[in-house]
């Protein structure tokens, strides 16, 4: 009966294709925002890139904290190509469109990752945790098979969960109007088209935040209330400034990401506002993953060691 009405509801949806306005209410700016994003996107690939080649070269970095932070640039690229690649091309259509199932195709890889990454940032957390107070058993706690169960775990959460999400809103009656007023199938824009009665999904996406979300920056704030309180143990004033510059890398980069995650999805449905809505997605889809592996590499003398070395090699072969 279940399969039934799921079955029903799906047929139902008249809307076969979606109209993403993205930035066609300025036109003036088409040409300035293009080469941004542009820009923005490419810096965001090579950055990410360049970070998990430096990483693979290197058997210095061959640890489990610069193992989270590969999959981490990992995560970044094909979060950040889930969104621009359509929004690039959409500058040079007179018809942006995306299909239904395309839609629902973004929405589900763009919010799984996205919550992997949450999950992903929580593991490196306890990785920080681990090696700063537990120092003489980091090796053995933090082992590769615990690592990689992490990783598959936080994907596993992220993908699950965004699936819970994506079926409670695309199992929705879309009769019309088509037109999302973004640059891309985020909740609050495709919520809004639905001519069913949202609450259910609503509630469901709350719960999913906060379950996922929430519980995530419960266990990062528990790990580094413990990490700090180490930290101040330390004797060595070397040894606590580099234990602290890993860990203020980090809170920047869980900062950046769930304040903006929290702001965008914790909201009631009445506070939107698709001028301000639209700022806020530019930030989270393209900006966050570009900064991420600058933060970590910028405060990294492994990271600039490696760089300073292998553009040594390239200078001397050349």
């Amino acid at each position: 009966m279940g399969n039934m009405s799921t079955t029903k509801a799906w047929n139902s949806s008249s809307v076969t294709m979606f109209i993403l306005l993205g930035f066609a209410d300025h036109p003036e700016l088409q040409a300035i925002l293009f080469v941004t994003f542009l820009g923005i996107y490419l810096v965001t690939l090579a950055w990410n890139l360049a970070l998990i080649f430096l990483i693979r070269s290197d058997t210095r970095l061959h640890t489990p904290m610069y193992f989270f932070l590969s999959n981490l640039s990992f995560i970044d690229i094909c979060y950040s190509s889930t969104v621009a690649p359509k929004m690039l091309t959409d500058f040079f259509q007179e018809h942006k469109t995306i299909s239904f199932l395309g839609c629902a195709a973004q929405f589900f890889f763009f919010v799984g990752l996205g919550l992997t990454e949450c999950l992903l940032l929580t593991a490196m957390a306890y990785d920080r945790y681990a090696a700063i107070t537990l120092p003489l058993l980091y090796t053995a706690i933090m082992s590769p098979g615990l690592r990689t169960c992490m990783v598959v775990g936080a994907y596993v959460g992220g993908f699950l969960s965004s699936l819970i999400q994506a079926g409670s809103i695309f199992r929705l009656h879309f009769c019309g109007p088509n037109i999302i007023n973004h640059f891309f199938c985020d909740l609050p824009p495709v919520l809004a088209l639905s001519c069913s009665d949202t609450f259910v999904s609503q509630v469901v996406n709350f719960l999913t935040v906060v379950t996922v979300g929430g519980t995530s920056l419960f266990l990062i704030l528990i790990s580094y209330s413990c990490t700090v309180a180490a930290v101040w143990k330390i004797r060595s004033v070397e040894g606590r400034r580099k234990a602290f510059n890993t860990c203020a890398s980090h809170l920047m980069v869980v900062t950046l990401l769930f304040g903006t995650a929290l702001f965008m999805y914790l909201r009631p449905s009445a506070s939107y506002s698709l001028g301000r809505d639209k700022v806020v997605s530019v930030f989270y889809s393209l900006v966050i993953p570009m900064l991420n592996p600058l933060i970590y590499s910028l405060r990294n003398k492994d990271i600039k060691d490696t760089l300073w070395k292998v553009l040594g090699k390239k200078k001397i072969f050349f």
